[in-house]
């Protein structure tokens, strides 16, 4: 009978490990003020994701790429059709931009940051591009509120509570 019952106690303790402790890697889109998630994605080391957006000023699209890499995220590269405020206009120390053979423009920085912060516009369009699916962030939050995208190390059962996307 103690036998059973030690074989019991540990199946559960596995269980509750495998539950409980922080084994997997989570892209979570929250609402930074609030800290509410809005969006929670299972997220491998290297995997990529992308935001983009209609620019301000000139009008035309931006599509940023990023990285997860454990704890923080890799601002990978910016592809663009045309220059405008704010966007680089020559290779620096801190990127380089070269044309594409479209002749889109790709500006590869590779600067990791711990979370990246996005006010959601009114009329950017902003979506995220995650796993071959589009969501609008403006389906996450309300336009001008600023969401949050984090890297985070995440127990199955609290990524299961976010509302986590399971895909490949």
């Amino acid at each position: 009978m103690r036998l059973r019952i030690g074989i019991l106690a540990s199946c559960l303790a596995g269980l509750a490990v495998v539950l409980f402790g922080p084994w997997i890697s989570v892209l979570q889109v929250a609402e930074s003020d609030a800290g509410s998630v809005r969006l929670c994605a299972s997220m491998k080391r290297g995997e990529e994701f992308t935001l983009s957006f209609i620019h301000s000023v000139n009008k035309r699209p931006v599509c940023d790429t990023l990285r997860a890499e454990g704890d923080h995220l890799v601002i990978v590269k910016s592809c663009f059709d045309a220059f405008g405020a704010g966007m680089p206009e020559a290779s620096t120390e801190e990127g380089t931009l070269r044309v594409l053979p479209d002749s889109r423009l790709e500006w590869t920085v590779n600067r990791a940051v711990p979370e990246i912060i996005v006010r959601v516009g009114r009329v950017a369009e902003h979506t995220l591009g995650l796993k071959g699916e589009t969501y609008r962030l403006d389906g996450l939050a309300e336009p001008g509120r600023p969401l949050v995208f984090r890297v985070r190390r995440s127990s199955i059962f609290k990524a299961a509570g976010d509302g986590c996307i399971w895909m490949k």
